[in-house]
């Protein structure tokens, strides 16, 4: 809750004028608790859950000819049952296990720093939190996958989200309970050691999340904006990861490509490039 009474008020405190965005965030968070702002977190992953990744399913439904060319895995097709079911499965995972997480982490928010108060964070701020928070989810969750793909981590636990060993879109959120709470340690790790304003933990979550699912999409669009980002992983990358399945010691990073890299587990897949680009 912001500790002003008005927009006067904090125009007061700040010593100058709000922007558009502090007034729309004043109107909106004022009379609202730090613990609502925080729960919304819930709402955001829904919606990013449930939109995001329509398009491929679309595409993977109707099978259009001119993106055809695109899927990963075109002996595997999909059909509205077997979507809709993973849509639920999720969306059940999402209710009896993310909310509750959510609900009962907020102690931990207060205690790292996040705040609601005015002022808004600069652009340059968010960003450079957002790239610390990739750079730590996606070290962090390198070790705990490569755990996850032992004999015990896969038979206890990792072997649901790989049920999929085509993904789609709607499957990357697709786990068992244990590791929706154990993957939570990674999204969180960056804000906790980087505190940032609520507003950039809604986006980093968002956007973790829409990461996730393009990686999961089982299509490798060429004219997808994260081919320019250094080092991605992206879909073809970790559909191999899937393919292979129980196996696979190889293509364990969730967003970049340089843990695997310099821990030499990217070898499988190289030697799989190459033998598809001599064939």
């Amino acid at each position: 809750m912001l500790p002003y009474d008005s927009l006067e008020g904090a125009e007061l405190a700040l010593g100058r004028n709000l922007t558009v965005a502090e007034r729309l965030w004043f109107n909106y968070s004022a009379h609202k608790s730090d613990y609502i702002l925080y729960t919304h977190n819930w709402l955001f992953l829904f919606l990013v859950f449930s939109l995001v990744p329509l398009p491929w399913a679309l595409v993977e439904l109707y099978w259009f000819d001119a993106v055809n060319r695109f899927k990963l895995q075109p002996r595997v097709k999909r059909s509205f049952r077997e979507l809709f079911k993973c849509y639920k499965d999720v969306l059940h995972q999402l209710i009896f296990v993310v909310v509750p997480l959510i609900v009962v982490s907020f102690p931990a928010l207060e205690w790292v720093g996040i705040r609601t108060s005015l002022p808004l964070p600069t652009k340059w701020e968010v960003i450079s939190q957002l790239i610390v928070y990739f750079l730590v989810e996606d070290y962090t969750n390198y070790w705990i996958h490569r755990f996850l793909h032992s004999e015990w981590g896969y038979e206890k636990i990792h072997y649901m989200h790989h049920e999929y060993n085509a993904p789609i879109g709607f499957a990357a959120p697709y786990a068992h309970w244990a590791e929706i709470l154990v993957l939570g340690i990674p999204t969180f790790l960056g804000p906790a050691m980087v505190p940032c304003h609520m507003t950039t933990l809604w986006l980093w979550s968002s956007l973790r999340q829409v990461e996730s699912i393009e990686t999961h999409s089982g299509y490798n669009f060429p004219w997808s904006p994260t081919k320019l980002i250094p080092y991605y992983g992206g879909p073809e990358y970790h559909d191999f990861h899937h393919f292979v399945g129980r196996q696979c010691q190889s293509n364990f990073a969730s967003i970049f490509t340089y843990c695997d890299y310099l821990y030499g587990t990217d070898k499988g897949y190289r030697r799989h490039k190459q033998a598809v680009k001599k064939a």
